[in-house]
């Protein structure tokens, strides 16, 4: 399918297919009533569509005001290198541009590796000074 038949849409996609796509990209899936929830308490999602397979996507989530963070950026690995990451970054930082006041903040934690697409965006690598190191913890119970 060309490219220009991708279509981009700013609303969630459906759990099962956000499973999927996430599975695509080697992630491991919690519960299907915790990816719903998940869904339905982000701030804004936009999703990209290959007729009805959602082949990428990304979300931001946060307290709408002063917190904003980026999540779940895929792209399936069959549409990577076309261009339509850039796609969803644009879209998310035109929402970004629109919603999110001055002095607020803008995060994301990068796969390793991908740190140099984001810097294209407007995103700058923590490297410790004066914030220290960003840091993460997995819940597993």
């Amino acid at each position: 399918m060309p490219v220009s038949d991708i279509t981009l849409i700013t609303r969630p996609p459906e759990a099962n297919a956000f499973a999927d796509l996430r599975e695509t990209a080697g992630w491991n899936n919690p519960a299907m009533t915790v990816i719903q929830k998940s869904i339905e308490n982000s701030l804004f999602w936009v999703c990209l569509y290959s007729g009805e397979e959602l082949i990428g996507c990304g979300r931001l989530i946060g307290d709408g005001a002063m917190y904003f963070y980026l999540q779940d950026v895929i792209l399936h690995p069959d549409f990577q290198e076309l261009g339509l990451g850039a796609r969803i970054m644009e879209s998310i930082n035109g929402y970004i541009a629109e919603h999110c006041p001055a002095g607020s903040t803008a995060g994301l934690l990068a796969a390793k590796g991908k740190e140099g697409f984001y810097t294209k965006y407007g995103f700058t690598e923590r490297d410790g000074e004066p914030l220290g190191h960003g840091m993460c913890r997995f819940i597993t119970k």
